[in-house]
């Protein structure tokens, strides 16, 4: 059913095509309905405006707190057609046909540097969700309008259809209203139960989650699934979610799984470091003193697997480095904290890599929570930010480690804890010489990962290895001492340690227990 629209409320705290829609809508001789600033512009801009206060007959109060909580509005805004005009005629209520609202910026205010609670409190929006859900809840007389992306379609179809709207459309803006007011609602809630002081606060009986989509994706992890990515409003910092793409198609859903993983194991390091990612593991990551070094180190371990995979330094992308990686690979994805001009040109030779940058680059992770779906749930837990110095080791063997050992084994726990379980790495000079991942038994790992040493001709003999949980049997700690490890990080803990640690003692081995866990599903 189409509704002709005479009357129009508009409140907006972003004022994006604000002056264009209201000339059009008093083209289509709509009469205009305001509150403050919107209101102000609106008449300075020369449009004709009657002020809510002047046409409720109530002042706005309490420092402008309460200024459309009135029945005229709501009255306006909820009357019936057909069912509600007497009523509405015995209180003098005019019918709203059009509410154009969007709400006060919370979002914004509480990611601004410095705001104070008694701030965001007070960018908390009280009338304008009422009026909204009021609106939206009457849809079948009442076109609702929340984001200015929305105006142009709305102009279009007022203009098709002689000046009104249809059930369709009303409909349409009304659960994009609805969907409005909720993450709006979910963000003050999340935002409350973060100043609790109770240790479960992040974990609340009910959980208030709201992400705004990015982008619609090609597909998802298969071409037969469909996917989108979507961000936490409140999020900064240095994240795939918030990274600008330089050029190359938008990132697939594996990509952007994949260059996540990649960013957040390379962020890890201060010195220039390389990482490269595929199907979720690191297959290759160093660090050095230049990318370029650190890339050709990380490329070593396993060029196979390199291939088509996700390249992320956590430096500035420089000339050299971007020559480097083009001339010897095909790359999927290639991130970076920026790239310098010089790089992006080589780049641009090969517009078919996707390249993202991703900012400034702060060491951690900008979300304390991290969420995973199950059937018919979702599983939370605090992110895992577990790391060791060399004077949290425990040392258990008879062998201790020398201090070069020491930063091969530190350097190989941080990169175990980005490979999915069973995880084991083995390193040498701060660079992989090979890694095993996702296998059901630690001892398959450990061979694994032997044997991508082998295949990339990288002598095993005198490295460190770094298992993300502790060895089960001696038998994987003595198939690692056979090809030649000599250091060896592990968590401890389990029921045969005694075994596993006579066993390294057997064959020489350094042992340091972290007493930490790394598992990664």
């Amino acid at each position: 059913m189409n509704v002709p629209v005479r009357r129009a409320l508009l409140s907006v705290s972003d004022k994006t095509g604000l002056v264009e829609l209201a000339t059009h809508l008093v083209h289509h001789r709509i009469e205009i309905l305001s509150t403050g600033g919107t209101a102000e512009i609106l008449a300075s801009g020369g449009i004709p405006v009657i002020d809510v206060s002047s046409y409720t007959g109530f002042p706005e109060i309490m420092g402008g707190r309460v200024k459309t909580l009135h029945p005229k509005i709501h009255g306006g805004l909820l009357g019936r057609r057909g069912i509600d005009e007497e009523v509405m005629a015995a209180h003098a209520i005019a019918p709203i046909d059009l509410l154009v609202v969007n709400l006060y910026p919370f979002a914004q205010s509480i990611a601004r540097a410095g705001s104070t609670p008694a701030e965001a409190i007070e960018n908390i929006d009280i009338g304008g969700p009422a009026m909204l859900r009021a609106a939206a809840k009457n849809h079948a007389a009442v076109a609702v309008v929340v984001d200015p992306a929305d105006y142009a379609a709305l102009l279009d179809e007022l203009e098709r259809e002689g000046g009104a709207t249809r059930l369709k459309t009303r409909a349409r803006l009304a659960a994009k209203a609805f969907a409005h007011s909720a993450s709006y609602d979910t963000l003050i809630a999340h935002y409350l139960l973060g100043r609790e002081p109770r240790a479960d606060a992040a974990f609340p009986d009910v959980l208030p989650l709201v992400f705004t989509r990015v982008q619609a994706l090609r597909y998802g992890e298969n071409p037969q699934q469909q996917a989108a990515l979507y961000r936490e409003p409140a999020s900064g910092g240095s994240t795939i979610a918030t990274a600008r793409v330089l050029q190359g198609k938008d990132p697939s859903y594996n990509n952007i799984a994949d260059a996540d993983a990649a960013i957040q194991c390379v962020r890890q390091f201060e010195k220039p470091a390389c990482v490269i990612v595929k199907h979720a593991n690191p297959c290759g990551a160093a660090t050095r003193t230049t990318l370029l070094a650190a890339y050709e180190e990380a490329y070593r371990t396993d060029p196979v697997s390199a291939y088509g995979g996700i390249i992320a330094v956590n430096q500035e992308l420089d000339a050299a480095s971007a020559q480097a990686i083009i001339a010897r690979q095909f790359v999927e994805v290639l991130v970076a904290p920026g790239v310098s001009d010089a790089a992006q040109k080589i780049l641009n030779t090969k517009p078919n890599i996707r390249v993202l940058e991703f900012g400034e680059l702060a060491h951690g992770r900008e979300s304390a929570l991290e969420y995973r779906s199950v059937s018919g749930g979702l599983l939370v837990q605090s992110i895992d930010s577990g790391a060791v110095s060399a004077s949290d080791l425990e040392l258990v063997t008879k062998r201790a480690p020398s201090d070069s050992e020491i930063v091969d084994l530190i350097f190989a726990w941080r990169i175990c804890k980005f490979v999915k379980s069973n995880a084991i790495v083995f390193a040498r000079h701060e660079a992989t010489i090979g890694i095993g991942a996702g296998q059901m038994s630690r001892i398959h790992s450990t061979r694994i990962a032997a044997i991508k040493a082998a295949d990339a001709k990288l002598a095993v003999a005198g490295a460190a290895l770094a298992s993300d949980a502790f060895f089960p049997f001696a038998d994987g700690l003595v198939e690692a001492a056979n090809v030649g490890i000599r250091a060896v990080i592990q968590p401890g803990g389990s029921m045969r340690d005694r075994e596993v640690i006579a066993a390294a003692d057997a064959h020489g081995i350094a042992m340091v227990f972290t007493r930490m866990r790394h598992f990664r599903h």
